[in-house]
C-alpha cells in the first residue's frame, strides 16, 4: 500500500438518521465505520442526518476507528451540500456512490478543495458499475486524495443482470479488474458487502475468498460481521512466526553469500522477504490500533 497500512479489516456501514445506531458504533471494534447519508436516510430526513452525522465525524469520540462520511452520489441534489458540510467535518475520507469517471473524481475533489477540507479527508470512491469496472485503473489514479476502492457489488450485480451465487462466479471479472487497478496505483480495495445477516457460513466463506483474491477488508452491513471479518483478515499468530522465520533465514543467507536460500523447504526470495514484512506490518497495525 502506498499510505501508511492501517487496518481495514471491518468497514461498517451506519444510518446517518439513526442517533442510537451512531452512538452504538462508538463500542463496536470495527477498524472504520461508513456514516451514511445515502441508501440508509429518507429524502425527507437527508438535512437533519447530515448535520447529525458531521458532529459525529468530527466529535472525536469513536476512539482509534477510521470515521468516514458516505455522501450522496455526484447526480443527486444533495450532494453538493454534503461535500460542503463533510468538508467543514473533516472525517477521515468522504464515501462518494457510483464513481465511474475521473471527471467525477475530478469534481469530488474540487467540491472537497472548495470546502477546505483538511487534506487528511480523502476521497473512497465506490466503484459498482460496469463503466467503473472498464475504467477503473484511470479513476484509481486520477487523483492523491483518492485512496481507497470500495467495490459496490449489489449495483453491480444489478447493473449486469446478475444473480447473487456462492463464489460470485458473475462478479468476478470487475472484482479482479478492481484489484487490478488498485494494485497497479497502490491504492487500498475493500470487498463489497453480504447482504445475508443470517447465514454466517456464507459470509465467513466470502470474506476467506475476498481475502485469498487480495481485498485490504470487506465493508459490512450489521455489527454481527464485524468479529468475523476481523478474525479472518487478521494474519494469524502462525503466520506472524513463520514470517518473522522466513526474513530471518534470508538475512542469514544472504549475509553468509549464499545463493540459494530455503525455508521449510521452500525456496524463497525476495517476492516471498516482501510478503513477510507486509504479514508483520499488518499485525502491527492491528496491534496498534487495539
Amino acid at each position: 500500500m502506498s499510505e501508511a497500512i492501517l487496518p481495514r479489516r471491518s468497514v461498517l456501514y451506519m444510518p446517518g438518521a439513526n442517533e442510537r445506531a451512531l452512538e452504538k458504533a462508538k463500542t463496536i471494534p470495527a477498524d472504520a465505520l461508513i456514516l451514511d447519508l445515502e441508501d440508509a436516510v429518507a429524502p425527507d430526513a437527508k438535512e437533519e442526518a447530515r448535520a447529525r452525522v458531521c458532529a459525529a465525524a468530527s466529535s472525536g469520540e469513536y476512539g482509534s476507528k477510521e470515521v468516514t462520511i458516505r455522501v450522496n452520489g455526484l447526480d443527486t441534489q444533495w450532494h453538493a451540500a454534503d461535500i460542503a458540510a463533510a468538508a467543514a467535518a473533516g472525517p477521515a475520507a468522504v464515501v462518494v456512490p457510483k464513481v465511474s469517471s475521473v471527471a467525477d473524481v475530478r469534481a469530488i475533489e474540487a467540491g472537497l478543495e472548495a470546502g477546505r477540507a483538511p487534506d487528511h479527508t480523502k476521497i473512497w470512491a465506490m466503484v459498482e458499475t460496469p463503466v467503473a469496472m472498464l475504467h477503473a485503473e484511470e479513476i484509481a489514479s486520477s487523483s492523491d486524495r483518492l485512496t481507497v476502492l470500495v467495490m459496490g457489488t449489489n449495483d453491480l450485480a444489478k447493473e449486469l443482470h446478475a444473480e447473487h451465487v456462492p463464489g460470485r462466479q458473475p462478479l468476478l471479472t470487475g472484482l479482479g479488474l478492481c484489484l487490478l487497478a488498485a494494485r497497479a496505483t497502490g491504492k487500498v480495495i475493500l470487498d463489497g458487502v453480504y447482504n445475508d445477516i443470517k447465514d454466517p457460513e456464507g459470509f465467513e466463506a466470502e470474506c476467506l475468498q475476498g481475502r485469498q483474491m487480495g481485498f485490504d477488508g470487506k465493508t459490512l452491513i450489521h455489527p454481527s460481521q464485524v468479529e468475523p471479518a476481523n478474525e479472518v483478515w487478521a494474519p494469524t499468530a502462525e503466520a506472524v512466526e513463520d514470517a518473522r522465520a522466513l526474513i530471518a533465514t534470508f538475512e542469514s543467507a544472504i549475509a553468509e553469500g549464499k545463493g540459494v536460500v530455503t525455508h521449510n523447504g521452500r525456496m524463497i526470495e525476495n517476492l516471498h522477504v516482501d510478503n513477510a514484512r507486509r504479514i508483520l506490518a499488518v499485525a502491527d497495525a492491528i496491534a496498534a490500533r487495539a
